[in-house]
This record gives C-alpha cells, structure tokens and sequence, in this order.
C-alpha cells in the first residue's frame, strides 16, 4: 500500500473514464472521508449530492460553458458526480453574533469545502479511482437542478469513476520557488 505522500504524489485530474460502476462501498468509503475533513470549530459545513441518473448528469453538463471547460464531457461520461455544496454563515461567523463573520476572509466555507474536497479526491486516488474539480458552471443554474436550498452555495462538481487512461504529473515548482523563511 502506497504511503500518503505517494497518494498526493499521484492523484491527478482525470476527465475519461472507464465504463465501470462504482461499486457502494467504495463511495461509502469516499463520502465517509468528508465526513473526518476537518473544519472550522468542528462546523461541518458541507453537504454532497451524490449524482448517478444519465439524465441528471446531463443537465448540469448542460450549466457548463460549451468551450473552455475540458471537464465537460467527464460530467456525463463517470458515473458518479458528486455536488459539494456549503451552508453560509457557519463556518468562520462568531458563535455569539452569528451574522458576524470572525476573519478578515468572511464566510469560512470555501476553505472548508476545499479541505473536505481535497480529502474526498485523495481518498478515491488511494481506491484507484478517478477524480476532476469542476469550477466553471453556472452556480445557480446547477444549484435549481438539484434543488439545493436558500442558506447554501453549490460549489463544485467532482466526476469520479475509475480512470481511462495513466495521465503523467505536470510540472511542479520546486519548494525553493515557493517557500520562504521568516519573511516573504
């Protein structure tokens, strides 16, 4: 079993997939993952919509731009999409005054979700899946789809099915091009 810096090491985005289920413990497996992400005092702030009908995927294919989005046939073609949405106003807002936010970053719940995102592609990658972010869409539009409610943001999609095809890492800066000691 590969140790955790190989399973950071080779996660990559994958956007072709095999014509293969994912069989329900592994998805057990990846949505209990979300469930141990950490998050602000512990909020807890997500919530997955597990996407497997054709006809949904389509739709919210459909909230994709038509070009510049090379994810766009991933969203019909892996059977599984999962929508990461966050509640508002909980992560990072003062437990006393609710409707204050405690940093100078607001709502906390876009580093959440990316940390519980994060641990949900890395756990896939270690059961040899496939994953891809998807960003670029019509938030609104996906959010009507799938009736996300008033209180939360539809965030993300994440296609996941076992991959296609071995895809090669990108480069990488090296740690002497990003890290800086004491001062920037």
């Amino acid at each position: 079993m590969p140790g955790f810096l190989e399973i950071v090491k080779g996660r990559r985005s994958v956007r072709k997939y095999e014509d293969k289920e994912i069989p329900e413990d592994a998805l057990d497996q990846v949505l209990e993952s979300i469930r141990w992400s950490p998050s602000w005092a512990n909020t807890q702030c997500w919530e997955v919509v597990v996407v497997k009908d054709p006809a949904v995927k389509e739709k919210l294919q459909a909230t994709l731009p038509e070009k510049g989005n090379p994810a766009r046939s991933a969203m019909v073609a892996a059977p599984v999409v999962l929508a990461l949405c966050g509640r508002l106003k909980t992560s990072g807002f003062d437990k006393k005054e609710k409707e204050r936010a405690s940093t100078k970053f607001g709502d906390w719940f876009m580093f959440d979700l990316g940390i519980a995102a994060q641990t949900l592609c890395l756990t896939a990658h270690s059961l040899g899946l496939g994953t891809v972010m998807v960003g670029l869409f019509d938030h609104d539009q996906g959010k009507a789809i799938l009736g996300v409610p008033e209180g939360y943001e539809l965030v993300a999609y994440i296609p996941m099915g076992y991959p296609a095809k071995k895809n090669e890492a990108p480069r990488r800066r090296e740690k002497e091009e990003y890290v800086h000691l004491n001062r920037f």
